[in-house]
Parts: structure tokens; C-alpha cells; sequence
């Protein structure tokens, strides 16, 4: 932990003149992290209780604010914050390529961590520019690699686990750098082919109607094998059109869901779709 705390601290530049604030709970390493990282830099933190409506008061300028997705429309919906606010470090799911371009829109200097509870917080940050492909590079003291499932495997001397095998499915640009596909639990093999749900989430999530959540699941199918369905959190006025809409919008034809099913999402604590699979 101290480690993963130095490193992110000579990243953002936190010293003992810095302001952090976290409206993340202390119960995860994410808060955990934001309280290890002000003791060994002797930052000044802020801790509130979590909630999507952080920066409760006025803190004067924060050097950096640590978050989830849920927590950074209220951040960017108030100029105030906006303002005064030197980096925002996001975390615990992935962002909307719509959250993306506010970001980008605003102005504002916004990182997103890839990373998991057994490495301490991040290993490798992204920052939010509107590039494509996006891609993530490694910490000062990690270094990156595949194993012949084609998942991240992270790596570090300095750190206490020294190798972790991930269930990321990644393109990886060098030992440094990689582009996240998705999770290998959620692959479909559709007549032998790849296809990754998350890829497909990104492609349709700009004619999603507003309001409902959804994500890409899979379902046996006689010809390929398994498909994709596209799962959605509540009826809409004519289901046909949006399947229609959706398989219209993505380009290869394996990745174009076969159907729509209507069934209520939940979600992890830490704001994860937990994905069902369809019989």
C-alpha cells in the first residue's frame, strides 16, 4: 500500500502543501488507498460520506478528488467544482463514452484506474483526452504482459504481489501499455469467433434511450453456437425498432444481438452490472 501511495502521489504530484478529498467509503481499498496516500505524502484529506452528490462544502482547491462514475455528472454539473478541482481520479467501473466526452467538453483534467483490490488501487491510468483507441499505461513500477489467453498479467518487483493473473482480456501495445477488450467471463463464441460484450456496449450506448440501463449478454443459438442478446433494465414502446436501431449501428455482423430481454439489473457495491446469463 505504501508503494501503490508513493507512486500515485509522484503521478499527480501530491505533496505535503496538497488538498484531497474522498467521498468514497473507507471500507474499500479505493478509500482506504485516498487515507494511505495522505499519510505518507502528509496531504491534507477530506473524507464525506459517499454519496452521487459529492463536494458538500467548500474545501477551497483540491488537488485531487478520488470517484466513481455514478459521482461525476454532479462534479461536472457545477462549475464551482470545476474550477477548483486539479484532478479527478476515477475509478470502480467503466466510463460511458457519453461521461467521456463531458469530461473532455469541460475541460477538466480526469484519469480513469484500472487496477483491483489485490494491487492496492491502480496499476495503470488512463486519461480522459477523446483519443481512441484508449489506451492504459502502467504505473512507474509496473510492467505489463499476456498469457496464452490472451489476459493481462501485471507484474511488479516493488510491489508485494509481484504477479497477478487477470481475467482481462487485452490488446496489449507493449510492456507498457494495453487496450482493454473486456472480461474473458463475459466472451461469446459466436461460430468460433471473439466477441466481447463491453465493445458492443460502447458501440450502441449512443441510441440507448435515456433512462434505461442495459448491457450485452449471451444465449445458446443452434447455427453459431452461442449470440448476443441485449439485456435491458425495463420494457420500451416498441422493442422490434430498438433491436433494429441496435443491430443497424454495429458494424460486424457477429456482434449484432439476436434479441432483447426485458428483465431488472443489479448492481455491485461498487456500481458493477452484475451480468445474468440468459438461458
Amino acid at each position: 500500500m505504501r508503494i501503490s501511495a508513493r507512486s500515485t502521489n509522484s503521478f499527480f504530484n501530491i505533496t505535503d502543501v496538497s488538498r484531497l478529498l474522498c467521498p468514497l467509503s473507507a471500507n474499500y481499498i479505493a478509500g482506504k488507498m485516498m487515507i494511505v496516500r495522505a499519510i505518507m505524502s502528509g496531504a491534507e484529506l477530506w473524507m464525506e460520506p459517499p454519496s452521487n452528490a459529492p463536494v458538500a462544502t467548500d474545501y477551497g482547491d483540491i488537488d485531487m478528488i478520488a470517484v466513481v462514475p455514478s459521482q461525476v455528472p454532479h462534479l461536472l454539473g457545477d462549475q464551482r467544482i470545476v474550477k477548483r478541482v486539479r484532478n479527478i481520479l476515477i475509478g470502480g467501473a467503466q466510463l460511458s463514452a457519453k461521461m467521456s466526452e463531458q469530461i473532455v467538453k469541460a475541460g477538466v483534467s480526469a484519469y480513469v484506474s484500472y487496477g483491483m483490490t489485490e494491487t492496492c488501487s491502480h496499476v495503470a491510468l488512463r486519461k480522459v483526452d477523446g483519443c481512441t483507441p484508449e489506451q492504459y499505461e502502467a504505473m512507474p513500477d509496473i510492467d505489463f504482459g499476456t498469457d496464452d489467453r490472451g489476459c493481462l498479467v501485471v507484474r511488479s518487483d516493488a510491489r508485494s504481489f509481484k504477479e497477478i493473473y487477470t481475467n482481462d482480456m487485452v490488446e496489449l501495445i507493449d510492456h507498457r501499455h494495453f487496450i482493454w477488450k473486456g472480461r474473458i467471463d463475459n466472451v461469446i463464441n459466436s461460430g468460433g469467433i471473439k466477441v466481447y460484450p463491453e465493445e458492443i456496449e460502447k458501440e450502441i450506448q449512443q441510441i440507448m434511450p435515456d433512462g434505461i440501463k442495459y448491457y450485452i449478454s449471451k444465449t445458446i443459438d443452434e447455427k453459431w453456437g452461442e449470440a448476443p442478446v441485449l439485456v435491458i433494465s425495463e420494457r420500451v414502446d416498441d422493442c422490434a425498432k430498438l433491436l433494429a436501431d441496435v443491430r443497424g449501428c454495429v458494424k460486424m455482423k457477429v456482434q449484432r444481438p439476436i434479441d432483447i430481454i426485458v428483465r431488472p439489473i443489479e448492481y455491485t457495491s461498487t456500481g458493477k452490472i452484475i451480468r445474468q446469463k440468459i438461458v
